[in-house]
C-alpha cells in the first residue's frame, strides 16, 4: 500500500475525479481522494491523497483556498462559467479601477452564499448539477463563508482578473456573479485557477504526467 499526499495541478478539461483516477492508476493504489473540489474548467492545485493518508482529509478540508479568476461582465450563463449556455445580457455600465476596487471590498468579510445548482453537492444522495441538467431547481440553504482577501489585477473591457482567499465552501462562480450584479450588471467566469491551499502552493505541484 502506498500513502501519502501529493500537490497535482489539474489540468483544464478534466473532473477532480479523474485527477484522482489517473494517479491512482499510476501509482497502483486503489484507495484515494482528494481536497476541494476543481470544476473541469478550473485547473490549479489539487492536493491528493492516498492510501491511509485519506484519514487526515477532514484537517486540510477546513483550510481557506486561494483563487485567481477572470470574470467576463455583459453575459451570465446557466452554470456561472463558459461551459454553460447564456441565459441573460446586459449592458455593462462605464467603470474605473477605482469603482472596481471599492466594490471588491465591500465583499471581504463573513457573509452568507447559496450554493449554484451546478455543484456537487448532494441533496437525497444526488448532486446538485444532475438535477440542474434536467431541469430542476431545487431551494437550496445559504451557506456561512468567509472572504479574507480580494484584490483587482488587471481590467480591460469588459474582463475584470481578479484573486481571492476565502473559507471552505466558497463558490468563486457565485463570488464572480455576485461582483457583475454589484457593478450593475452580469456576468460569467471565463478562467478559475486554484493557486493555493492554506500554505500549499500550484508552484510545487506536478502535472499528471510528471507522476512516477
Amino acid at each position: 500500500m502506498i500513502s501519502g499526499s501529493l500537490l497535482m495541478n489539474k489540468e483544464i478539461g478534466l473532473t477532480s475525479r479523474q485527477e484522482v483516477n489517473n494517479v491512482s492508476h499510476k501509482l497502483g493504489e486503489k484507495k484515494a481522494g482528494h481536497i476541494g473540489t476543481l470544476d473541469p474548467f478550473a485547473d490549479g492545485l489539487l492536493i491528493v491523497l492516498l492510501g491511509r493518508s485519506t484519514k487526515i482529509a477532514p484537517f486540510l478540508e477546513v483550510m481557506d483556498k486561494t483563487y485567481l479568476a477572470t470574470l467576463k461582465l455583459g453575459k451570465k450563463t446557466n452554470t456561472g462559467d463558459l461551459t454553460g449556455e447564456v441565459i441573460e445580457e446586459e449592458k455593462v455600465p462605464e467603470l474605473t479601477r477605482e469603482k472596481i476596487n471599492e466594490t471588491l471590498t465591500k465583499f471581504l468579510g463573513e457573509q452568507e452564499q447559496i450554493p449554484p445548482m451546478f455543484s456537487a453537492l448532494k441533496v437525497n444522495g444526488k448532486e446538485l448539477y444532475k438535477y440542474a441538467r434536467e431541469g430542476v431547481e431545487l431551494e437550496r440553504k445559504a451557506r456561512k463563508i468567509n472572504i479574507f482577501d480580494i484584490k483587482l489585477l488587471s481590467f480591460e473591457k469588459e474582463e475584470i482578473v481578479f484573486s481571492a482567499k476565502v473559507s471552505k465552501g466558497t463558490y468563486i462562480r457565485t463570488l464572480g456573479e455576485d461582483i457583475a450584479e454589484k457593478l450593475g450588471t452580469v456576468g460569467h467566469l471565463t478562467k478559475l485557477t486554484r493557486t493555493a491551499v492554506g500554505p500549499y502552493s500550484v508552484e510545487n505541484a506536478k502535472t499528471s504526467d510528471e507522476v512516477t
